[in-house]
């Protein structure tokens, strides 16, 4: 594990490649281990430079699966299956506790975005 501060764009998007190639990694594994430093350094990164209202839970979902690159299958072990994937980004569903410990640690979304409400669409 070489990890090193971010200090440049560069450096980011460099941490943002080494967490997509991890979001597979078991906890309580160097892998897994460095996954959590590496979210921790991009959210701090992300804190400074980025500093913008919260997003809604949705919205930093979006945002963080275009950072990462990944697409809506690559939710499916975070949030359960692929109807919940579904449900959830068409906010048909709300996001259980589960998901949120999930998103936090495999995906470095703030857990203070995650919690907060957000409308549901009916139909």
């Amino acid at each position: 594990m070489n990890i090193k501060p971010i200090k440049s764009k560069k450096d980011y998007e460099a941490a943002l490649k080494r967490v997509e190639s991890l979001m597979s990694a078991r906890k309580n594994t160097d892998k897994g281990d460095e996954l959590d430093v590496l979210t921790t350094l991009v959210e701090a990164y992300e804190q400074k430079h980025f500093q913008i209202d919260n997003p809604d839970p949705i919205a930093a979902i979006e945002h963080r699966m275009e950072a990462l690159k990944i697409g809506r299958k690559d939710l499916t072990p975070i949030l359960g299956s692929k109807s919940r994937v579904s449900e959830v980004l068409s906010r048909k569903r709300k996001l259980t506790m589960e998901m949120v410990r999930n998103l936090h640690e495999k995906m470095g979304i703030p857990a203070r975005t995650l919690i907060q409400d957000y409308e549901l669409h009916s139909h």
